[in-house]
Formats: structure tokens, sequence, C-alpha cells
């Protein structure tokens, strides 16, 4: 049975991307590895936010996680920064990653374009961070998309050079975690790039029926094709991603025979899109709703958490601490 560590940070309500790129099949392997899933406010930090807003967007993803079938009763889920071991971890761990590479990696040249303003050594240490997560549980799989797959392999390396240096095999290298298929990227509704927050281009998944159907409404398409069997340029691409994800092989086959036929009407396309999102996501909203009124359950959630996990990451940081030469007197 694999240690399998998941993560996600508590910037808001959980998308679309999130769900189809891991979430979904987390309910089927929590019950065949031994999981860790966190909630991960410390990578927050980066972006300071507003102490009433970081604990509601805490407590929202928790809510989220458990709406979208995590059992806290098979898997353990907790809040990062209740797991102190993590961050002492961050720090030996800092010592051992070096400026020029932290640099190179394409997650902090972009957000160092992009927000200029607010190049902080958090940011430019995250990828540490988040090593710290996986490696503080000696996770040997972790659910990731391409766009973090350089963080992954930035973790084996410090993996290795830990243990080089120390001469100690204190911690295992990671791999993906893709249940047997390709990483999976779930594109927005602009056209282009990913789903995500920060590009404000996702259907999340606390989202009512009516915000849906309009945000797919207004996804970016064309004038339609000209030619039959021409080639799909990517917005229209990304659309038909989505509805791949959600809806049934013949509705999607429909639609591609249509597009290819140049009888494809864009509304059409788009309705029953929308239509297929609200399966999948307004019974999981109905949960959310429950879960986030129960304050009580979701604090005994964390609570339990936190002990397990916690057992587990003091047991790595003592292998670590003595590898590295730290003794009591």
């Amino acid at each position: 049975m694999d240690i399998v560590l998941s993560g996600i940070r508590p910037t808001g309500e959980l998308h679309l991307g999130n769900y189809f790129g891991a979430l979904r099949n987390f309910t089927k392997m929590q019950y065949e590895n031994r999981c860790y899933f966190f909630i991960a406010d410390l990578h927050s930090l980066t972006t300071h936010p507003k102490p009433d807003d970081f604990h509601a967007n805490v407590s929202n993803v928790l809510a989220e996680y458990l709406a979208a079938g995590l059992d806290p009763e098979v898997a353990t889920i907790f809040v990062q920064s209740d797991i102190p071991e993590v961050s002492e971890l961050y720090v030996i761990l800092n010592m051992l990653a070096y400026k020029g590479e932290l640099e190179r990696t394409p997650s902090f040249k972009e957000k160092a374009r992009k927000h200029a303003d607010n190049i902080n050594a958090g940011l430019l240490t995250y990828p540490v961070l988040m090593a710290s997560d996986i490696l503080i549980h000696r996770a040997a799989k972790v659910p990731v998309g391409k766009d973090q797959e350089q963080h992954l392999e930035f973790t084996r390396l410090l993996a290795r050079r830990f243990n080089n240096m120390y001469g100690a095999e204190v911690f295992p290298e990671p791999t993906a975690y893709n249940f047997g298929n390709d990483l999976v990227k779930v594109p927005g509704l602009d056209g282009g790039g990913k789903m995500g927050k920060s590009e404000g281009n996702g259907i999340y998944l606390s989202d009512d029926e009516k915000t849906i159907r309009k945000k797919v409404m207004r996804a970016v398409t064309d004038s339609g094709p000209t030619e039959p069997n021409s080639p799909m340029p990517e917005p229209i691409q990304n659309i038909f991603t989505l509805l791949d994800i959600v809806s049934t092989s013949d509705t999607v086959q429909h639609f591609r025979d249509k597009y290819n036929s140049c009888e494809i009407r864009y509304g059409e396309l788009k309705k029953q899109l929308a239509d297929d999102i609200c399966k999948v996501t307004l019974p999981i909203r109905e949960r959310i709703l429950e879960l986030t009124a129960d304050k009580e359950y979701l604090g005994k959630v964390v609570r339990e958490g936190s002990v397990k996990a916690r057992e587990s990451a003091a047991a790595t940081l003592y292998e670590a601490r003595k590898a590295v030469g730290f003794r009591p007197f």
C-alpha cells in the first residue's frame, strides 16, 4: 500500500479543474492507498490574505474536500499549519536548495512576471515548502497536474541531495500518481490555458445552476468551421475537452460530427455542456452547503486528522534531524 499525499491552497472555492484533475479519483484511491490530504494554508501566505478571509477559505476547502467524497474515517485530512514538523523540514531543505535553480522554476518566473510588486522569499522557495509537504510523510506518490510536474521533480532532487549529503536513506523519491492516464489539464472557459482561480476562468463546485449556465454560455468561441473536418482552434478544442470530461461518449461524438460537417451550433453545444456540468456539480454543492454549516464536524475532522498527520511527520523529522547531526545534550 503506497503512501499518497495531495494538497490544495485555500484561495477560495475548488473548481472543475481540481475535481476532475484529482478529487474525483481520490474517492477510489483513498481505499487503495494510505492517503494524506491537506489544505495548504502556509502556501497561501505568499499572497498575504486577510485573516478573516483566510480562515473562511480554509473552512470552505475542507467542506468541499469532504463533499467531493473524501472519507476522514479512511484518509488523513488535515490543515498544513497544524503540522509544525513541515515548517522545520522546510528550513532544513532550504539549506539544500540553490538560488539559481529556484529562479529557473517556471511557476516562479510566471508569478514574478505577473506580480512584480510581491516577489517575496516565500514565492521563491515555494517548491521547497511543497517538497517538505511531500517528504515529511515519505510519500511514494503525488497526484499532480502538468503544471506541477517540475515541482515534483525538484522534490525528487532534494530527496536525493539530502540522502547523498548525509549518507542516510531518509526520503524516498516520489513519483506522479496519474491514475493510469496522462496527467490531466482541465482548460478554462476563456479560450486558452488551464482552469484556475487566478485566471478567473473557472466553474466552481459551489456555483449554483444559474451561475454555471451564465459562465458556460459566455465561453469563448469563433464563427464556426468553414470547411469539413477542419482543425479546431484552441478555444473550441477546450470546450470539447470539457465535454469529454462531463458528457457521455455519444453526446461528444454527436457534436464532433456536427463540427466536422460544418453544422455545429455553439449555442446548442454550450447548453449541453452546461446541462452536463450541472449534473456533476449540483449534488456536490448541496453537500458543501450542509457541511459548511456544521462547524463542529469540520473541527472534529481536522483535529483528528492533525493527530494522525503529526504522528507520521514526527517520525520522519526524527530521522532527518538524526541524519543532519542534531543531538540532544
